[in-house]
């Protein structure tokens, strides 16, 4: 259990808290796993796609494809931006990005209008809660002892509904939520679904990250229960489903300071070879121990630090001096009362932050939210001390918001050889957005249309790797009327096995 959350708890709902009763996430959840078989695993089938569809071949090894006539924003420094402009694939990888490429017998896809750049990188994401999304739209972490706050994310996501999670419930949810990123130009993402009640629940979410086909980092975080077999699985899951090093599938391990025995899953997670993430959150009372963990030099470039919110300048010195990397959510961390994001903080330490959509419970996980909250925070700090007469930061600019969303959390996640900008020799993770949309012409400048203006309606085409998993505008290769049937009946069970009343005007 969160020995760290339920002493927040405590404190914050001092004067109202019962000590008398309730039950916890393994009386819950030994309860539930009885519950019966529901929505089946498995690949969904292609729907049929009407109109035309992409080039024949697409993605496929040897196959040639010309990116032509778009507003080619790289975000490498070395190749450059291009107006107009072409990338011309091969396979899965970048072969050239330019002006004019010659590109011999290639297909060719009609780019114009259309800004053409790298994929977006999320590097945090609650997927399994998809089912749940918007109900806690106006929650925060925990009970503070307010009425309005008794639905809360640590009471009510967690300690109810996440327990009753079958793993056909952790799939749908998974799999749905990838798509619906994919529609929005996300082509990475570091799932952190602390769902993992058995072996089971961990194979389904990879089974479903692996049927939605884009490029994710499967982070192996804690279950609950009497059938939970973290941290030690990770042996049987790194042998299983990630012993190769070139699919699009890789893995994390968490390492939750807050939970009791956190030690062996780091310990295990070195020995492994894998990047160690965690959340980092001030509202649970971290910093004494993040600040232990720092000075005992436990640090180092494998840590991904998720928030670092209320951390003191200590443990900020420590994380930087290790190389490790901060992801941020900057809309979640205002809303819930994670506390203040640390974007200055961390630029103050010279450290560049990726961007992280979190939970759909209570906010959307476009990066068109991400980049923008994210840009105007920093942005609202540094011009009040200009107008204060005070010295201030150097503002944030839209291309800096695309560099956190694309190569910072291409490199958090140890991606950047093969992803996060359009560089040649890397694979083709990118997306063609819609600049001549209502809502975005007349183009008058690049990055500041992606960050100020757009939205996923203008997500036009996505491709992962040279395949394209979007093409003007349509998702293909799922039956999305059948998938979000069974989500809701995925919805539906779970708010009837966690006994919590749904109220669609509450």
């Amino acid at each position: 259990m969160c020995k760290l959350c339920d002493e927040a708890a405590a404190r914050a709902a001092a004067a109202t808290d019962d000590e008398s009763g309730g039950s916890t996430r393994r009386d819950v959840l030994k309860t539930s796993v009885a519950a019966g078989a529901g929505l089946a695993l498995g690949a969904v089938p292609a729907a049929a796609q009407e109109g035309e569809g992409p080039p024949d071949g697409i993605g496929t090894p040897g196959r040639r494809v010309l990116i032509k006539g778009g507003y080619v924003l790289s975000m490498d420094a070395e190749v450059g931006d291009f107006a107009p402009g072409d990338v011309l694939i091969e396979g899965e990888r970048i072969l050239a990005v330019g002006r004019d490429l010659d590109a011999g017998e290639a297909a060719t896809i009609d780019a114009a209008g259309m800004i053409v750049m790298p994929g977006f990188v999320d590097t945090h994401h609650h997927q399994f809660e998809t089912a749940l999304r918007s109900f806690l739209a106006d929650g925060i972490l925990i009970d503070d002892g307010r009425p309005e706050n008794a639905i809360n994310y640590y009471d009510t996501i967690l300690q109810k509904l996440s327990v009753v999670y079958r793993p056909e419930d952790v799939y749908v949810s998974e799999l749905y939520g990838s798509l619906s990123q994919i529609d929005a130009g996300v082509t990475t993402v570091m799932d952190v679904s602390q769902i993992h009640h058995s072996p089971q629940h961990s194979d389904a979410a990879i089974e479903a990250l692996r049927d939605a086909g884009r490029r994710a980092v499967f982070g192996y975080f804690e279950g609950w229960g009497e059938r939970a077999r973290y941290p030690q699985d990770a042996r049987r899951i790194r042998e299983r489903w990630f012993s190769g090093e070139d699919g699009l599938l890789t893995m994390v391990m968490g390492g939750e300071i807050y939970i009791p025995g956190y030690e062996a899953a780091w310990a295990l997670g070195r020995e492994l070879g894998l990047p160690i993430a965690l959340h980092v959150v001030g509202t649970f009372g971290m910093a004494p121990t993040f600040d232990e963990l720092g000075a005992s030099g436990l640090f180092r470039d494998d840590n991904i630090f998720i928030h670092m919110t209320g951390m003191s300048d200590a443990g900020w010195r420590y994380a930087a001096d290790a190389g490790a990397h901060v992801s941020l959510a900057v809309p979640i961390e205002m809303q819930m009362r994670h506390g203040m994001p640390p974007i200055q903080k961390a630029l103050d330490f010279g450290m560049q932050p990726s961007l992280s959509t979190d939970v759909e419970c209570t906010m959307t996980a476009d990066m068109f939210t991400q980049m923008r909250s994210t840009m105007t925070l920093q942005r609202m700090f540094a011009n009040e001390k200009a107008l204060a007469g005070e010295e201030y930061p150097r503002l944030l600019t839209s291309r800096d918001a695309i560099r956190f969303a694309t190569l910072e959390g291409a490199r958090g996640l140890k991606l950047d050889r093969r992803t996060g900008t359009l560089t040649p020799g890397k694979e083709a993770d990118i997306v063609l957005l819609d600049a001549r949309a209502i809502n975005v012409a007349p183009l008058n400048h690049v990055p500041g249309a992606v960050v100020t203006l757009m939205e996923r309606s203008n997500v036009d085409t996505v491709m992962v790797a040279g395949r394209v998993l979007k093409w003007r505008g349509r998702l293909l290769g799922h039956d999305l009327a059948g998938l979000r049937s069974r989500l809701e009946a995925s919805r539906d069970f779970l708010f009837e096995a966690a006994e919590v009343p749904r109220d669609l005007f509450r």
